[in-house]
């Protein structure tokens, strides 16, 4: 979880005193992150690093409004979702509207040694499960799962409601639930149980 104070901490140090080394710190705070994020809408590593490197570009052209912003982590996203949504609509043939409409990518990453011991096929069933969610389901679901971000501020990103947010996460818990092993479904209650 990122810490709102450091990352207030960073924003201040960059409008003030147009400090780089804050601004280096900021970049490899979110770039994995956000990386991930426009890589499930365009499905291209190197556009989506090239449109987090514009978010970036963008943060200090506008620096000195930094300390205007209320939530960055917010609204760096929002630069990336519109940045994404530019490039789609410039590099393909048919744009599309909605989140509904789009492919997002499902990205599993496996960062600590308890996601680490799940097995492949196990792995598979879930990225699965994961790709044939609705997309404006899956994007949820990566936001608060894996980028760790709270409803409010996946539902301030997407422009939807908190209870929507909920509501996708659920279902997309569900149906993850559901497409694994009796066995394992058995053993996660036990452990909640403990």
């Amino acid at each position: 979880m990122i810490d709102q104070h450091h990352i207030r901490s960073l924003q201040e140090r960059i409008a003030l005193y147009e400090d780089m080394q804050a601004y280096h710190a900021l970049y490899d705070l979110f770039f994995h992150n956000l990386h991930r994020f426009c890589y499930s809408f365009v499905k291209s590593a190197e556009a989506a690093e090239e449109i987090v490197s514009d978010v970036f570009i963008k943060i200090w052209q506008i620096r000195n409004k930094l300390p205007e912003i209320e939530n960055l982590k917010v609204y760096l996203y929002q630069i990336a979702k519109n940045f994404c949504l530019n490039y789609i609509t410039r590099h393909f043939k048919n744009p599309v509207a909605s989140l509904d409409e789009m492919d997002i990518e499902a990205v599993i990453s496996l960062d600590n040694p308890e996601e680490l011991c799940i097995s492949a096929d196990i792995i598979n069933t879930i990225q699965q499960t994961i790709k044939q969610l609705p997309p404006q389901c899956r994007l949820i679901f990566q936001m608060v799962k894996e980028d760790g971000m709270r409803y409010k501020e996946v539902a301030d990103i997407l422009h939807i409601s908190v209870l929507t947010v909920r509501n996708q996460v659920a279902i997309a818990t569900r149906k993850i639930a559901e497409s694994l092993p009796a066995s394992i479904r058995e053993s996660s209650i036990v452990h909640r149980q403990s």
